[in-house]
Order: structure tokens, then sequence, then C-alpha cells
């Protein structure tokens, strides 16, 4: 029934997705080979030329090839799927764990003894040299202790390229790059080189020229490919292989003139960005509004509706072969390899109006039809947005791949304003990477910083005078222990003074990343199509995007806000535990009798997601704490042109729940010892017993017009639940309230019974396909490490 709702792809974009379904992730040292040679032989260059050197490098030489199924071409490593290595970022981690990446229990890649020893031939010329070795360097002694706790992590920012961001693809689209050649050119020739900043900016231009020319031999490596194939293909794909050597002679040097061509452009830009950089959440951006010209175009000269879907699939086919592999400790903080690809439909046009048009409609359906976690779909709500579009978003979600997620313009599009974001901008944001946002073209590296707080192991230090509970290292002055705390005041004070303490922390480690990244790794083509790097003279991590703001990460939220009523109500109001009885049982894991009898109380307690203003309300105060605070702080990008340079907060913490529960010992909302956190703003596991509205109205309490990083809310339900029109309807209506009337900011859903994640557990090659959400992302089930398909099977399946 579904699939006649959608269509059903053609057998051409049918067989292609079954042959990269059946692809063993593996990893490709092309890259890292290649790297290696252009840092050698370019040593002594400004670290702008050399980065611009290594593309060159790479685009120039890595192995290219286009698939038989495929309209659209262009590569990352040597096969589909595979994930290069990025020596630049670190190695430490790869020479490590190189005899494991096969033997994990999650995000598994194959791995040859070939590229076993290429890669610890190269290893000695690395050592030292990493973003990673430089930036655990540049962390103080004292920061460096609880990074090493795994209270704050931000191992993301020192392995790699944390993008987050859309780059300007309508003007791509537009002008080709040709034009920013052109720009750049007329730059470098106003300069004065014995001004500093003119100086600076000369090698930047100079890097700029490079890539973009390295860039044209890259889509002219394919044309000639293609041309090469044609000779001996049979009628129909020489016709087809002709038309891509045509399309890759064009674009993306010049303007787009076709759909076909459009696609191909993007592709290029979005493939190369992933090239450059040791990225993740490189996004598409607003594709239904800048691709919609193009499309419009060639419907109206002939093309059929269905060939401009075959395309979209075909495009989205590409994204999935785009793949990354993690240190086995980052990993677990982004399980099932997401790359977070993501791709923003519908919303407002700046005048208000409902943006949904044919373009939306068809990558909506494209989208539904290729069921895959990658690109990561996302549906700008607004107020206007149909009744038929709305039931086509839901029918999708019904699909149980996780997708769309929802934003909620209601409240994005004024907070953007708030943050001093022009209307016009504002209007224009998209999802970057999961359910952060910002402005295509126009926005800095990252939105979302990649320090995650661990909320309730902040806590627990709080109540033991500043000491790490699990090492008994002191980690920060503390105002005693729980022990002498005579009011639930003092513990909410002891939480205030040690979590500013640890925020103060969190960003002197953001600090020191974002020191060590604009040093070692600029990233040239991404900063040359974000205005206004080009006219600065300045790369997006030395301050040349128009806007510049970003997030830490909170995790475990709710886990906070359970512990704190639990210390208040069962402690200090009704007295029907002692300081000591439940600092002992926590200590003891609630191990024995007693400590299991206190663990029930603990668990009676109110928890957060039940509209229940006990709780909620002490959530909200909680995380009040990290607002005031992280609102004092400035970015590394701070008064050096971009508007913005400062932080605000985000719970789009990926999988970290997982990891960070694991070494979190238990806490007062009854949580064992290594148990996951709850993720993102959602409530704990199975204690939202009172049904999706009142989990809304929990999460709409919150201060979500500062909460900017994202609130991101998980919900699950039963396939069953979804069968009958009437309890669609419910799902639209439940969905319209939370933002319109409630104003929230985030929901996705996860549509897949407890019954069939455990039987995918035990068989899981019955289901090769199966598809959950994560967290702000989706991922195949079976590449899921069992304790996050735990975490997963364990949240609350809600009924309406």
């Amino acid at each position: 029934m579904m699939e006649s709702y959608f269509g059903t792809s053609t057998q051409r974009i049918k067989e292609f997705r079954e042959k990269l379904l059946a692809v063993t992730p593996a990893v490709c040292t092309e890259r890292a080979v290649l790297t290696t040679k252009a840092y050698q032989e370019h040593e002594m260059d400004q670290v702008v030329l050399k980065r611009a050197y290594m593309v060159k490098e790479i685009l120039e030489n890595m192995s290219i090839f286009i698939e038989p199924e495929t309209l659209i071409v262009g590569n990352q490593a040597k096969e589909n799927r595979f994930a290069p290595i990025f020596p630049e970022y670190a190695m430490d981690w790869v020479i490590e764990e190189l005899d494991e990446f096969d033997k994990r229990n999650g995000d598994r890649f194959l791995i040859s003894e070939v590229n076993k020893k290429i890669l610890r031939d190269i290893y000695p010329y690395w050592k030292g040299r990493t973003l990673q070795d430089k930036g655990y360097a540049a962390f103080p002694d004292e920061a460096k202790v609880i990074y090493d706790l795994g209270i704050i992590r931000n191992e993301g920012n020192i392995t790699s390229g944390d993008a987050h961001l859309a780059v300007d693809y309508q003007t791509v689209l537009q002008k080709g790059l040709r034009s920013y050649r052109q720009r750049t050119q007329e730059k470098l020739d106003a300069l004065d080189y014995a001004e500093f900043e003119d100086m600076k900016a000369g090698y930047f231009y100079r890097a700029i020229l490079i890539v973009i020319d390295a860039v044209e031999t890259f889509a002219h490596r394919y044309a000639r490919l293609a041309k090469e194939q044609a000779k001996t293909a049979g009628a129909q794909r020489k016709q087809e292989l002709e038309q891509i050597a045509q399309i890759c002679e064009r674009v993306p040097m010049e303007p787009a003139r076709t759909f076909q061509e459009a696609l191909q452009s993007v592709w290029f830009i979005h493939l190369i960005l992933q090239i450059e950089s040791n990225g993740h959440s490189l996004s598409f951006g607003r594709f239904d509004q800048y691709c919609f010209p193009y499309y419009e175009k060639s419907i109206r000269d002939g093309m059929k509706p269905e060939e401009a879907e075959e395309l979209l699939e075909n495009l989205w086919l590409k994204t999935l072969t785009i793949n990354k592999i993690r240190s086995w400790g980052h990993t677990r903080f982004a399980a099932g390899s997401p790359m977070y690809q993501n791709i923003t439909i519908g919303g407002q046009t700046v005048d208000g109006e409902d943006a949904v048009n044919p373009l939306t409609w068809a990558v909506l359906r494209s989208v539904a039809r290729t069921h895959l976690p990658q690109p990561n779909m996302t549906v700008r709500y607004c107020s206007k947005m149909s009744p038929e579009f709305m039931d086509a978003c839901i029918e999708c979600i019904r699909l149980g791949f996780g997708m769309p997620a929802f934003n909620n313009d209601e409240i994005i599009i004024p907070s953007l304003m708030d943050k001093g974001v022009s209307k016009e901008d504002a209007y224009n944001y998209s999802a970057i990477g999961c359910v952060e946002v910002g402005v295509p073209g126009r926005w800095g590296y990252r939105c979302t910083g990649m320090s995650y707080l661990n909320f309730p192991k902040t806590l627990m230090t709080a109540l033991n005078d500043g000491v790490d509970v699990n090492t008994g290292k002191k980690i920060c002055k503390g105002l005693g222990h729980f022990l002498d705390m005579e009011r639930f005041e003092d513990v909410m004070k002891a939480w205030d003074y040690t979590a500013r303490q640890l925020i103060h922390t969190g960003v002197i480690l953001d600090n020191c990343a974002d020191m060590v990244v604009e040093q070692e790794v600029p990233d040239i083509l991404c900063s040359a199509l974000v205005d206004d790097c080009i006219e600065r003279g300045k790369h997006l991590k030395e301050g040349g995007a128009h806007y510049d703001i970003i997030s830490q990460l909170q995790v475990g939220v709710a886990n906070l806000g359970d512990s704190l009523a639990a210390l208040k109500k069962c402690v200090y109001e009704e007295e029907q535990l002692t300081r000591k009885e439940l600092w002992d049982a926590l200590m003891n894991d609630f191990a024995d009798d007693d400590g299991k009898r206190i663990r029930r109380i603990l668990m009676l307690a109110p928890k957060y997601g039940n509209d229940n203003d006990y709780v909620d309300d002490l959530v909200k105060r909680g995380y009040e704490t990290y607002l005031d605070e992280i609102k004092k702080y400035k970015n590394t990008r701070y008064g050096r042109g971009p508007i913005g340079g400062t932080y605000y907060a985000g719970t789009s913490s990926v999988a970290a729940n997982v990891p960070q529960g694991a070494g979190t010992c238990a806490t007062p909302d009854g949580r064992h010892f290594g148990e996951p956190l709850a993720e993102g703003c959602s409530p704990s596991h199975a204690v939202d017993l009172s049904g999706p509205t009142s989990v809304f109205k929990s999460v709409s309490k919150l201060e979500t017009s500062q909460i900017f990083g994202g609130v991101l809310l998980n919900q699950k339900v039963n396939p069953a639940i979804l069968t009958r029109a009437e309890d669609r309807q419910k799902l639209d209506l439940l969905i319209r309230t939370f933002f319109d009337v409630l104003k929230g900011w985030h929901v996705q859903y996860n549509v897949v019974s407890r019954e069939t994640l455990l039987d995918a557990q035990k068989h899981p090659d019955k289901y090769p396909d199966l598809i959950v959400r994560v967290a702000g992302y989706s991922a195949f089930f079976h590449v899921l490490s069992p304790q996050t398909q735990n975490d997963i099977i364990a949240r609350t399946e809600q009924q309406f």
C-alpha cells in the first residue's frame, strides 16, 4: 500500500541500490598516500597553499570510476562506501586500531594486510604532526583531566573537519565556479603585499585558484572516462555516457542549464568538499528551492517527472556512497557511521508563503522510494503547510526509516533574527547535520560544537565536592559533599557552581581545538563557497563567514531533572531516605536488597516527560544554569568579521548518551551504573507513561528559543498505530499543536515495533535494510553496536 503511495523505483535504481547495500564497508588508503605525498612535497608552503596542493594531488590522481547504472558521476574512494583515511587529522588511533577494524561489534570496516602496511609505512611521517597531536597538546593540564575522564568530550574537534554547514549551491548553479575564479583573481590582483592582512589574503586567494583548477580537472577526468566507456557501450548507454561527458565538460565550472546539469554540479561540489576535509554534516541546504528553476525548465523542455525523480534517486544513492571511519571512542558517539548529509525541503518563502513546490514533492517521493539512511531529510514545518503535504510526510514516516524529521519555522526563524540574522537569511535557513540550523552559504564552519557535557556526571561531581566519583580525582572546586547538604537549595547551589566551572572548561577545550583547526586544516573550497570569505580574504576557520555562532552539546538533560526531582522529593521533602542511605546506594549501584528498595522509591519520584511541573520546572531550572553561563563566552572568530562569534546551547548529542552513560555512576533518578543516559531532550526510557502530548508539553517548558543548537526530540511508535486514517490524522494534529501552540523546535519518529527490533538483533540477515532513527540521524540497525541497539529498543513506544 505504501509503495503504491510513493510509486516504485526504476529497475536501474533498484539494481544500483541492491549493489550498494551488498557492499561491506572497507578502509581505503588512497587518499592517505596522496595526502602524505603532497604534504611532503609542500612542507615549507603556507598551510593554505599546502592544503590546496593536497586537494590538487588527490583530484588529479585518485581512482575514478563510473558505475554502469548511474547518470550522476563522482566517487569519494576507490570503491563505493569505502572509507578514506585522512592522516593529517589523526593517525595514532588508526595504527592502534588497525587490527580491530574488522572485529568491531558495530561500524565494522574490512581492511587488507596490504592496506595495513601502507598505513604503517606512512605513519612515521605523521607522528606528532596531526591535528589530534597538536590539539591535545594545546589543552591546559586541568582541562586534559576533565577531557580524559569523559565529563567533557570533544574528540571530534581534534580528529575531523567538523563542517556542519551548507555552501552556496545556488550561486554555483547560477554562475558556475568560473565566476569564483574570476572574483578571486580580481581580489588577488588588487592586493598590496606591504600590508600584512593583504599578504595573508594573497596566500588564501592563490590557494582558491589552485583548488578551482583542480575541480575543473576532476570533472574533465570523468568526461574523458565517459567518452571512453561510450565507445564500447550499447546504444542506450552510449547515449547516456555521451551526455554525461558533455555535462562534466561544463559543470561545475559553468552555470547549470538543465536539471541533470544542476544535480551533477551539486554532486561534484558536495563530493569534493568531503574529499577535501575529514568532515561530516556537509548538507545540501534548501535543495527544493535552489534546484527548482532547473527542474521546472527541464520539465517544460520535455523531461518527464518520472525521469527527473530517477535522477533524484540516483543522487540519493550517490550520497550513500560517502563513508567515514572514526576511532572506536568517537564511533560510540556517532554509531552507525552517520554522515548527517541533510537535505531540507518545505518551509516558507521570505514573504511568509508556503514554499512547497513540485520539486519538494519529487524529493519527498524519491527519498521515500530509495529508503536509505542518507540523505538525512528534514521538512521545515510552517503553519501554512498544506494538509496534503503533511499527509504525505506522515506516509513517509510510516515507512519506518526515521524520515522526515520536522524543524519548526514558527520558533526557529524568530530565534535566528533575535541573534542578528537578517530576515531574508532567517527565512532561508536549513538543517545542517542533525537538527541544527544555519544559513546556507553564509554560516561558519560548525554551527554545533563537539564538546559533550555530561549533565548527570556533572551533578554527581557537584554532590561529591568537585571530585569525580569513578576515579576519585579532584576536577574542580566544590561546595561540600552531599552528606552535608542539609537543604535542597544546597544541592542546587552545588549544581550551579560545578556546572559553571565545567562549562568554562568546555569553552577552553573548544578554543584550543578551534585554534589548531585554524592553524592546521583550513578548507579552501569550502571557504570559497561561503560568504564572505573571498571578500575578506579569510578562510572559514579564521572568521570568513558572514555568521558564526556555535553551540556545545548537553547530554542527559532528562536524567538531570529526574535526579533533582528524586533528591528534592524523596530526601528533602518526604524524608523517605536519608542522605547517607541514598549515597551508599548510589556508590553500591543499588546492588543489595536495601539498594533495590531505595531504587524503587527513586523510580516513583516524578519523571520528566509526563507534563508534571514538579520535575519539568527542575529540568528547566537546571538547564538555566547552562543557558546563563554559556552566553558569557565568545568563540575564536569573535571580532574578526562574522556576525555573532558567540555560543548557544544544544541537545543534538547524536549517540553520545550511550558511551557517556557507560562511564557514569548510578544516579539519583534510579539509573544504574553504565546505563545509557537520556537522548537529546527526550525523556528517559520507559518513564514517559502519560502519552505523546505530555511529552510535548514537558519539552515545551524548556527555553527552546535559547537552545538554538537543536532541541532534539525522538518519539517511537508501533507501525500498527498508523494503519488507520483517523490515527494518522491524530498524529497530524499532534505535530501541528506541538509546533503552532507549544512552539516545539523539532520532532522525529521511529516507526518500528519492539518485536521487530528484537528479532533483527537475533537474525540480522533477515533485516539487511532495516533503518532506525538513532538520534538526529538514521542508520542501518544491523551495523549498530549491541549497546546502541538496546538503547533504541528500550525507548518508550507511544500510543495516541
